[in-house]
C-alpha cells in the first residue's frame, strides 16, 4: 500500500478568498486579542515566574501560552516579521530558562505552587504542558532559528526520560492528558534522534489498565483517559474527546514510523467508530458535557451538544495523519466537514471571541430552567455567546495555531501524483509544480486550476462525498479511485473543475433520536442553520419542504439560503386532537459557522421535515 506525503503550508500561499480572509482575521485580530487576554489573566506572568499578588497559576497555563507561541511561529514562518511578538517570546523564554531547575524540569505551576509534588500527580497535566511546549519550541526554532526554547525543552525531555523511563522516580507512568506522545514524535521528526520516538512508544505502550491502575479521578472510569485497554486493542472511541484524539494522532504517527500493523488497524477502527457513529454533522465530537466525552453510538444531542472546539481540531489532525497512510477521500472529507463548520463556529466572525462548546441548537427559554435548584447546581447548557477568554482557555490558542497553518490540509503527494485534498483560493510552489487554484469555494464549487512546469504524471482531485456529479474541462480523466478523480495534464495547463454545488438536505440515521423526522440543509461543505433573528417565530414550530427548490441569496457577511416551509399554528392548548393550522412561510438559513454573531437568539440545525 503506497503511502502519501502531506505537503506543508510552507509551500502554499493563500490567495484572496475565503481562507485568506479567515487567516488574516486570525493574524491581525485573534492573535493579538488572545495575547492581551492571556496577559490580563496572568498566564504570561505565571510563565515569567513574576506573578502579581492575587494572580493565579493553573496547571495548564503553560499549554495555553505554548499554543499561542506555536501560532505566532507559523505566521513568522509564512510571512516573517512579527518582531513585537518575537520580543515577547524571547523575553518569556529567557525568564523560563532562568527558572529551569538543574534537573531540566520546567513547569510554571509546580515550580511555584507545589515544588514537592513534581511528577506525583497524574491528573495535573505536567506532560501535557510539556508536549505543547515541545511543539511550540520546534515551530519557533524552525521559523526563527532561535534555539533557546528548543534547547530548554531538550533538557526537559532528558529530565522526563530519567524520571519516567530510566530512573523511574515519577509516581505515575502515563499522563492523564495525552499530548506528550505526539510531541515526542514531532521532536523525533525534527531532530532525527530516535530516542524521542522510543520515548513516545514507551508512553503509548504503557497506556493500559495494569499501569497507573487507579482511576484518574474518583468520578472517572479508566476509559476517560483511554487507559482501559492497551492502545492496540482499542477499537471504540471512549472518554474525554480531546485526550482521545491526541492519543489517536500519536498512535497513527507511531504506526506509520514503525510499520506497526496492529496499531494502524486500531486507528482505522477508531476513525470508523467516530465518523460512522459519534460525529456531529458539523464535525464536532464529544457529546457529553460530563467528562467532555464520547458516549454511546448515535448519542448526538443538539441542545446539549458539547462538541468542544479542541476536540474537532484533534479530529482534523487525526484525519491529517491518516491521510498519509492511504489514498482515501474519507479523511479529507472529514477534515473539510470540520474546517467549514465546527472549526469556524468556534471563533466569532470578528476574530475576538470564542466558543468552547459548539451546540447544534440554542433555546434561550431552557437556559436556567432548573429554577428550583440553586444556580450553581443547575444543569448547564452550552453558552450562546462567545467569550474572549475562559478559565480553561485551551481553545482560543488552539484555533490560532490551526488557522495559522491551514495550508497544511490542501495538498499531498501520492507516488508520482499530486493530490488535491481541499479546495480554496491557494497556490502551491515546489520543485515539481507551480499551481494556482482560483475559486469562490465554499460559496460555489467552480475551481480553475492553472499549472506551470508540472512534472507530476497525474493529478488526483478529491470528489467530495456530497458531490453527485461534476464537470471537468481541459484535462483527460484517467479514472476514479477511492474518492479521487485522476486526471492527466501536461507541463503547463489550465483546467476547470465544477463540482456542481447546489443546496441539499441531509437525513440522519434513525438511531440518532434527536433528529428523527428532521433534516439539515447544506450547501457544499457548509452546514446551515436557522436563527430566530431571521425567522420570527418558534423554530420548532417550523417544518421545511425538502421537495421544493432552495434559493441562494448573496450577502457580504452572512450568505443566506431560503427554503419553502410551513409554520404550525396552534390555539395554545397543550394537547389537542386533529391537525394544527399550517401556514406557508419562507425559511431563512445561514451558515452554522456564522451563528451567534449578532444578538443572542434561538438557533436550530436539524429542522422538522414537512
Amino acid at each position: 500500500m503506497q503511502k502519501l506525503k502531506n505537503i506543508s503550508f510552507e509551500s502554499t500561499t493563500l490567495e484572496n478568498g475565503f481562507w485568506k480572509s479567515k487567516y488574516d482575521v486570525n493574524k491581525n485580530v485573534s492573535i493579538g486579542n488572545v495575547y492581551r487576554r492571556f496577559e490580563e489573566t496572568g498566564r504570561f506572568n505565571a510563565m515569567r515566574f513574576a506573578r502579581k499578588e492575587g494572580e493565579p497559576v493553573h496547571v495548564f497555563y503553560d499549554s495555553d501560552v505554548a499554543k499561542w507561541i506555536e501560532a505566532v511561529a507559523y505566521l513568522i514562518q509564512s510571512e516573517g516579521g512579527f518582531t513585537q511578538e518575537q520580543e515577547i517570546i524571547d523575553s518569556l523564554v529567557s525568564d523560563m530558562i532562568a527558572h529551569q531547575l538543574p534537573s531540566g524540569y520546567i513547569n510554571s505551576y509546580f515550580i511555584q505552587m507545589e515544588p514537592d509534588a513534581i511528577f506525583t500527580k497524574r491528573s495535573e497535566h505536567e506532560l501535557y504542558c510539556a508536549g505543547h511546549l515541545i511543539e511550540a519550541a520546534i515551530a519557533y526554532d524552525k521559523a526563527t532559528g532561535k534555539r533557546d526554547m528548543l534547547d530548554m525543552m531538550l533538557r526537559y525531555v532528558d529530565c522526563i526520560e530519567r524520571a519516567f523511563i530510566t530512573e523511574k522516580t515519577a509516581k505515575f507512568v502515563t499522563c492523564g492528558h495525552e499530548e506528550i506522545e505526539l510531541a515526542l514524535i514531532k521532536l523525533y521528526e525534527y531532530t532525527g534522534n530516535k530516542k524521542y520516538l522510543d520515548m513516545a512508544l514507551f508512553f503509548l505502550d504503557n497506556r493500559r489498565p495494569d499501569v497507573d491502575a487507579d482511576p484518574l479521578y474518583d468520578s472517572r472510569e479508566k476509559s476517560y483517559c483511554q487507559s482501559h485497554l492497551p492502545v492496540r486493542e482499542q477499537k471504540e472511541a471512549l472518554g474525554h474527546a480531546v485526550r482521545a484524539a491526541y492519543l489517536y494522532i500519536a498512535m497513527e504517527e507511531a504506526a506509520q514510523k514503525t510499520d506497526d500493523k496492529e496499531l494502524s488497524d486500531a486507528c482505522d477502527a477508531l476513525f470508523e467508530d467516530i465518523t460512522s457513529k459519534k460525529m456531529f454533522i458539523t464535525g464536532g465530537i464529544g457529546s457529553a458535557r460530563e467528562g467532555e466525552a464520547f458516549t454511546v453510538p448515535f448519542d448526538l444531542p443538539n441542545l446539549e451538544a458539547y462538541s468542544e472546539s479542541c476536540a474537532a481540531i484533534g479530529l482534523m489532525l487525526f484525519a491529517l495523519s491518516l491521510q498519509k497512510k492511504r489514498l482515501d477521500s474519507r479523511y479529507a472529507d472529514t477534515i473539510e466537514r470540520v474546517m467549514y463548520n465546527n472549526l469556524l463556529s468556534s471563533v466569532s466572525m470578528d476574530g475576538r471571541s470564542f466558543f468552547y462548546e459548539n451546540p447544534l441548537e440554542v433555546h434561550l427559554a431552557s437556559v436556567g430552567k432548573d429554577s428550583s435548584i440553586v444556580p450553581a447546581r443547575r444543569r448547564r447548557l452550552p453558552r450562546y455567546r462567545r467569550l474572549e477568554v475562559f478559565s480553561c482557555s485551551c481553545c482560543p490558542p488552539n484555533i490560532n495555531r490551526i488557522l495559522a497553518r491551514i495550508g497544511d490540509f490542501f495538498f499531498s503527494e501520492h507516488g508520482d501524483s499530486l493530490v488535491i485534498n481541499q479546495y480554496g483560493a491557494i497556490s502551491l510552489e515546489n520543485e515539481r509544480i507551480s499551481l494556482k487554484l482560483e475559486t469562490n469555494y465554499p460559496y460555489d464549487a467552480k475551481i480553475k486550476l492553472s499549472g506551470k512546469r508540472n512534472s507530476y504524471k497525474s493529478i488526483l482531485l478529491r470528489r467530495p462525498w456530497w458531490c453527485l456529479e461534476y464537470k471537468l474541462d481541459g484535462a483527460t480523466v484517467i479514472g476514479e479511485r477511492n474518492g479521487y478523480i485522476e486526471i492527466a495534464v501536461g507541463g503547463d495547463f489550465e483546467i476547470t473543475l465544477d463540482l456542481m454545488m447546489k443546496p441539499y438536505f441531509v437525513h440522519t440515521n434513525t438511531k440518532v433520536r434527536d433528529n428523527c423526522g428532521r433534516v439539515a440543509l447544506c450547501l457544499g461543505p457548509t452546514v446551515y442553520c436557522m436563527e430566530r433573528l431571521d425567522n420570527d417565530c418558534d423554530l420548532n414550530a417550523l417544518t421545511v419542504d425538502v421537495n421544493s427548490p432552495v434559493s441562494i441569496e448573496s450577502s457580504t457577511d452572512i450568505p443566506t439560503l431560503v427554503a419553502n416551509g410551513y409554520l404550525d399554528v396552534t390555539d395554545g392548548a397543550l394537547y389537542f386532537i386533529g391537525e394544527s393550522e399550517r401556514t406557508s412561510i419562507p425559511l431563512r438559513f445561514i451558515p452554522y459557522r456564522c451563528f451567534a454573531n449578532r444578538d443572542a437568539c434561538d438557533m436550530l440545525v436539524w429542522v422538522r421535515k414537512a
